[in-house]
């Protein structure tokens, strides 16, 4: 299944970009990640790792394409075997930033995420992303 989810809001666009980008700083904007073991500080073509989600469990990823000009990247996560693959997208709106993410996975997996996915967005693309730093 094939899912789309666009929030727009009033971060500027190098601001969220630099969220993406920072592997530390996911845990500030996206409440599902607890901490994050990576073979990088940035995202990068190739990067492994995984994210230590809610309840200790570790997902597996492999960051597949960064488009630094588009604003894009793509992911491939496992959660419990089951592989999803995740493209972000970021466009510069005149109120700020739309942050949309594809999620391509069986069904119940990528409507399960679509919840925390959304909140993730939307902290994403705030003006002052909650947590440990400030942007």
């Amino acid at each position: 299944m094939r899912r789309r989810i666009t929030v727009t809001g009033p971060v500027d666009l190098p601001t969220a970009w630099g969220r993406y980008v920072e592997i530390r700083r996911w845990t500030d904007w996206a409440p599902q990640v607890r901490g994050v073991e990576a073979s990088g500080d940035r995202l990068a073509p190739g990067l492994t790792g995984r994210v230590r989600a809610p309840l200790g469990v570790r997902v597996p990823f492999t960051v597949d394409e960064v488009d630094e000009a588009a604003h894009s990247w793509q992911w491939t996560v496992s959660v419990l075997g089951v592989a999803m693959t995740l493209v972000h997208d970021l466009t510069a709106t005149p109120a700020g930033t739309r942050a949309g993410l594809t999620i391509d996975a069986p069904a119940p997996f990528a409507l399960t995420y679509g919840l925390p996915a959304r909140l993730a967005l939307r902290r994403l693309c705030r003006s002052r992303a909650p947590g440990r730093s400030r942007s």
